[in-house]
């Protein structure tokens, strides 16, 4: 039994000079780098809950859902003397925005470039999350001419 549930995403930027995706990632208090992320509350969906969590850690309101990817990671985690399962569902979606502002919640934040995201991110199931994210966008890029 799942006894909490998140929502979050992937961030992405495609810079308009370099074409190569930069990927947001956020320096959390405990010290740890991840994506933004938070509990969904009572009523949202899981969209509406990355969405919300996305604009209150970072301060970027302009996300656009890219259709089709949506990941779930699951863990365990102490809180106090019990063990949590944990269950986090994340999307990926595009910005236009690049400036940050980024809540209590954080000590810092990075855009990346993927080998560069991949070498931050602290945990194993965050790195296999960016990798399935960029190996999507991959798929969907048009053939070029």
């Amino acid at each position: 039994m799942v006894d909490e549930r998140s929502a979050g995403a992937v961030v992405v930027f495609m810079p308009s000079d370099s074409g190569k995706p930069e990927y947001l990632l956020l320096h959390y208090t405990a010290g740890h780098w991840d994506f933004p992320k938070g509990n969904i509350e009572a009523g949202e969906t899981e969209k509406e809950a990355a969405a919300r969590e996305i604009r209150e850690e970072t301060g970027i309101a302009d996300v656009e859902f890219v259709e089709g990817f949506r990941q779930i990671i699951s863990y365990r985690y102490r809180k106090a003397r019990r063990l949590v399962d944990k269950e986090v569902v994340l999307f990926l979606v595009r910005t236009k925005t690049r400036d940050v502002k980024i809540s209590h919640e954080h000590i810092g934040f990075a855009w990346k470039n993927y080998d560069d995201a991949i070498k931050q991110l602290t945990y194993r199931n965050a790195r296999n999350l960016l990798e399935a994210a960029m190996q999507f966008m991959e798929k969907e890029k048009p053939p070029a001419a």
